[in-house]
């Protein structure tokens, strides 16, 4: 009996083209993907992948079993959904960025949702990636920006980010009069792990030669290095907004605007905890707007 769990590393070849790719997909080491692989192929008995010039392709066997192997992927995720109703019946787990999190504490949103619901308690699953809805690894998150296409929900207010910098900046350096001004200042942006993030592609737009004096690879990495002075940054609006250190030198950037979701996989929308937390967020949007954006 081959090991079931051999086939996400397979699929990720497959989707990917390359054991690179798909380590990095997976989060393991590159030699991980490529022994899996191998295991894989040793305990099938089948050659399921080839080199090409342009990485790793599917021989006519991978081809074959690739359908079944994606539905075994489906059913492990299915399996895991159900399990973790089961473990957290009476848990509903939020994902959302941290700052999120401390000012939905601190509003009494929480409060006030566990006082019409007694019987639910909430528990945050916070971390610098997107929590993985469709695998169960949370109930319901607080999102801006692009998502999953599988996920389901609704707006719940805008998302703004605008240009911030400390005060002893401007007193050093003065601040920018407008976005054409940017790349005439020190800039804090994300590293190249985030490369593809819309702040990152807004600033190799409007400041494509800018200085960049520091790069961090999470929002709050951004806050803190602009507050140290070393240089500005766009910053979401609750943020820059509620930071007394911090003045903000330019308005929101329409480029980088987005919507706060509230969102869960549709498998989940008629739990009882999931719809319970939906229709509460519906009675509290006036609320949350100013959580949300500053």
């Amino acid at each position: 009996m081959f090991n079931w769990n051999d086939l996400k590393y397979f699929l990720a070849v497959a989707r990917h083209g390359s054991t690179l790719a798909a380590a990095r997909t997976l989060k393991v080491n590159q030699s991980t993907v490529q022994r899996r692989l191998v295991d894989l192929e040793e305990q099938l008995k089948l050659r399921l992948v080839e080199r090409s010039p342009s990485g790793y392709r599917l021989t006519p066997a991978g081809e074959a079993v690739l359908a079944a192997a994606e539905g075994v992927q489906s059913a492990v995720e299915a399996f895991e959904r159900v399990s973790n109703e089961v473990a957290h019946a009476h848990i509903l787990r939020l994902t959302c960025p941290e700052p999120i999190a401390d000012r939905l504490v601190r509003s009494g949103f929480l409060d006030r949702f566990q006082g019409k619901y007694p019987d639910l308690s909430v528990e945050f699953i916070l971390a610098d990636r997107y929590i993985d809805l469709a695998k169960g690894e949370a109930d319901v998150a607080l999102r801006s920006g692009d998502t999953e296409d599988v996920l389901v929900g609704r707006k719940v207010a805008d998302s703004l980010w605008a240009v911030y910098a400390s005060r002893d900046y401007v007193q050093r350096r003065g601040a920018p009069a407008s976005v054409a001004e940017i790349g005439q200042h020190a800039v804090v942006a994300f590293d190249s792990s985030l490369s593809g993030h819309r702040l990152s592609v807004w600033l190799r737009d409007v400041a494509p030669n800018a200085n960049v004096a520091a790069r961090s690879n999470s929002v709050l990495g951004l806050v803190s290095a602009v507050k140290s002075g070393v240089g500005i940054a766009a910053l979401p609006t609750p943020l820059g907004d509620g930071d007394p250190d911090l003045t903000r030198v330019l308005p929101p950037v329409p480029e980088l605007s987005r919507a706060w979701r509230l969102l869960c996989h549709p498998d989940s929308r008629r739990l009882y905890r999931v719809r319970s937390f939906f229709d509460f967020v519906g009675t509290q949007i006036e609320e949350l707007k100013p959580v949300l954006t500053g």
